[in-house]
């Protein structure tokens, strides 16, 4: 049973280091695609814009008015109304990221632009909530700065086969540098080669 053990503690210890690796090569890969391509897409006037406007607009909405958004958006992601969703779907800056998605040829697998509380603004594609606020994508980068990148876990997607990760960032106000929302990227790390 000793040798067992002591078999187990030696991989395990030879394995943590390359897991360690693999998992900095993933973040560094995607903090910098960030820099090299991400942060451009995100300072587009079309996402400062939409993301200023709807801020505005829900300046007054509270946490009872989101949660009831929220459980409306996942109704109709199932459902046959889909109000909430056509609206979101239908606005220019989604538009402009399902462009931007489609010209990668893959390589995002999802955008979604949040504003202040954290709620969706536009996307690539449909998301299953509206509300993103009680979530990392947004918790790790809004409240934290304009600095803040958020690199989260691997994950292989069931449907493409191929092994992904979301990146997520501030959205900062290009006129008062005032964080006013966060972007997320699903990207496709096999295209990415991380």
């Amino acid at each position: 049973m000793n040798r067992v053990v002591a078999a187990g503690a030696l991989l395990t210890a030879l394995l943590l280091p390359a897991v360690g690796h693999a998992e900095l090569k993933h973040e560094k890969a995607l903090k910098d695609l960030v820099e090299s391509q991400l942060r451009a897409i995100a300072e587009n006037p079309i996402v400062i814009d939409a993301v200023a406007q709807q801020n505005a607009a829900n300046a007054a909405v509270d946490q009872a008015a989101i949660d009831q958004l929220d459980k409306q958006w996942r109704s109709e992601v199932d459902g046959q109304d889909k109000k909430l969703i056509g609206q979101v779907l239908a606005n220019q800056l989604s538009g402009y990221l399902k462009h931007v998605s489609d010209d990668a040829g893959g390589l995002y697998t999802e955008i979604i632009v949040m504003d202040g509380k954290g709620l969706n603004v536009g996307q690539s594609n449909v998301t299953s909530d509206y509300w993103q606020g009680d979530e990392d994508k947004w918790m790790k980068t809004y409240p934290v700065g304009a600095d803040a990148v958020f690199v989260d876990d691997v994950e292989m997607d069931e449907s493409t086969q191929q092994l992904q990760s979301q990146v997520s960032f501030p959205i900062v106000d290009p006129a008062s540098h005032q964080v006013i929302g966060a972007i997320t990227f699903g990207v496709n790390l096999d295209m990415l080669g991380g």
